[in-house]
């Protein structure tokens, strides 16, 4: 009766240990599988690899955390930047793959260690092939000639070092060969603000930046790319800029030894720099500040740069300040400082560019108070050839406002077919393909580009407009054709005839056609001026275009659909069916 209380006590107990403590376990896993996701946004967030998360405690080997809310390790949690905030200038170092692209070469500079391999050829009067290794001492133990010290010595200098040894025993006629075959391994410890500080391996002649690598980089939030120490036996024996290796690809050349430590520095004052700079980053400077002059060397501010604004905080509170570039150079920037580098000063000069029939160059640069007729006397024309009384101007800024009224016209029209209200099943699919046919003309007609005609010229008079950077002036060739497009069947030109007049031209173009709206027709004469149905003679050089016609039955935004064909007639000299 005992053994059996004590077996079933056994066999319960564990079961209400488990049955009381689920919750408990339960919320233990869902706590860490949180943790874990949180810990992948946060890489995510700094660009940190899938292998870094493969190595962070937990990850792979996972029974429930010790961990409890609110505990993290130091290497686990990785800080988040500022939202906003453009990202440190060099942090992209640590982008590239060339960690596992290294280089096991020697390096000339290489200093022999203990462990190396050295092979020794010996012929003539003697002869001898052996392979060494450097004891623990820093010798070479050479078979008939004894010990010798390679210990610290440069590996271009090993065979000069090693020869005059052997040459004390062996004077005459023996040649001797010196080559160091591999070199040993070394440990290197990273530590400071990387992302995973630890011990990594590699061989003497790696960079720092290959260390650095094989730690993740340095964390841009907290570690400084500028002040990364070599610690030899608790003493620097090295500090490194990177900076200076970015901008002018210098980097220290020295060999690690077994033990060393590279030590990332904390990050000094920072500043923001955006606007018209080919390096729009955080720079960070080695002390508390700076001045302009320094952040400019990085930040590379654009030659068209007048103005810099600065916004940040001193002891006696925020200020924001507007300098000349001038003045920014000596001014005086702290940790925080936000920088926006700006063209402020208005262009004195134009750029105008004459299209047509003219003799000349086709730029002229003036002065911006300049008017059409002081450029036009500077402009050689041939009077035989040249439409002078036609002169028109295409204008950026006329272009950029009709195409803003056409995109809203055509956003209205959407708005009032896909919006349109519906009284039965039947309705509703007739609606429907309207809009579908409505949106593909949207589509099309939103891919017309205004050449933003300015009419300046009427009856052979020019107006003396004021020129705006630019402007195209258009001085039309005479010409003896009318050209007929949009809705006929044979689009081309026509040889122009005194007598002829609309209708006989789209006769010749072969008519009307089948969407042809025949009450009206444009006719763009060679000033760029717009005029409808005229049924009397035209003038040569005319254009006559045919618009569609709106099928009324099918259409119900008939007005709207007709309006935006106008627009984009007079704003394009095209027809869209």
């Amino acid at each position: 009766m005992i053994k059996l209380k004590k077996y079933t006590l056994s066999v319960w107990l564990p079961l209400l240990f488990l049955i009381v403590n689920y919750p408990i376990i339960s919320w233990a896993t869902s706590t860490e599988e949180a943790y874990l996701n949180q810990l992948e946004q946060k890489a995510a967030a700094n660009n940190v690899t899938n292998s870094i998360l493969a190595n962070t405690p937990n990850k792979l080997t996972h029974k429930p955390s010790t961990l409890l809310p609110g505990e993290y390790t130091s290497e686990s949690l990785l800080p988040i930047p500022e939202q906003g905030l453009p990202p440190q200038f060099a942090a992209n170092l640590f982008a590239g793959g060339y960690a596992t692209e290294r280089f096991d070469g020697l390096d000339e500079a290489y200093t022999i260690a203990a462990g190396d391999k050295v092979s020794i050829w010996m012929w003539g009067a003697y002869n001898q092939n052996e392979v060494l290794t450097v004891d623990n001492q820093g010798n070479l133990f050479v078979t008939s000639v004894g010990p010798i010290n390679v210990l610290n010595v440069k590996a271009s200098q090993l065979n000069q070092v090693v020869t005059a040894h052997i040459k004390k025993v062996y004077k005459h006629n023996v040649q001797i060969y010196v080559n160091l075959l591999t070199a040993t391994p070394i440990s290197v410890y990273v530590s400071g603000a990387t992302i995973r500080p630890g011990k990594y391996a590699g061989m003497a002649s790696d960079s720092v930046l290959y260390f650095l690598k094989q730690a993740g980089g340095i964390d841009s939030e907290r570690g400084s790319y500028r002040t990364i120490s070599i610690l030899r036996k608790n003493k620097t024996i090295k500090t490194i800029d990177l900076y200076n290796f970015v901008i002018d690809g210098f980097m220290p050349k020295f060999n690690f030894k077994d033990n060393d430590v590279i030590l990332v520095g904390e990050q000094s004052a920072t500043v923001v720099v955006t606007g018209s700079v080919r390096n729009p980053f955080r720079f960070e400077f080695k002390t508390d500040n700076s001045n302009g002059a320094a952040l400019a060397k990085y930040a590379r501010p654009m030659a068209k740069v007048s103005h810099v604004g600065i916004i940040g905080d001193r002891t006696d509170g925020p200020f924001s300040i507007y300098l000349p570039y001038k003045d920014f150079l000596s001014f005086n920037l702290k940790d925080g400082d936000r920088l926006i580098f700006n063209d402020d000063i208005r262009a004195q000069v134009f750029d105008i560019q004459v299209s047509g029939s003219y003799l000349g160059p086709s730029y002229f640069a003036v002065k911006k108070n300049t008017h059409l007729h002081e450029l036009l006397a500077h402009i050689p024309v041939d009077k035989s050839l040249t439409e002078f009384g036609a002169i028109y101007i295409e204008r950026k800024s006329v272009a950029l406002k009709q195409k803003k009224m056409l995109d809203d016209a055509l956003d209205r029209l959407e708005r009032s077919v896909l919006t349109a209200p519906v009284g039965s099943t039947g309705e509703a699919s007739i609606r429907a393909q309207e809009a579908q046919i409505v949106l593909q003309f949207s589509q099309r007609a939103r891919l017309i580009q205004p050449l933003g005609k300015v009419i300046v010229s009427d009856q052979g008079k020019i107006a003396n407009v004021l020129l705006e950077q630019g402007d195209v002036i258009i001085i039309p060739p005479k010409s003896d054709l009318i050209n007929i497009g949009g809705e006929v069947l044979m689009p081309q030109a026509v040889v122009y005839n005194k007598n002829a007049t609309t209708n006989d031209y789209i006769a010749w173009a072969g008519g009307f056609a089948q969407r042809a709206d025949a009450d009206n027709i444009l006719i763009i004469h060679p000033n760029g001026m717009l005029q409808k149905n005229i049924t009397g003679p035209l003038n040569a050089g005319d254009q006559i275009l045919v618009l569609p016609k709106v099928d009324a039955k099918n259409m119900q935004a008939v007005k709207d659909i007709t309006q935006i064909i106008y627009q984009i007639a007079v704003a394009a000299n095209v027809a869209v069916n």
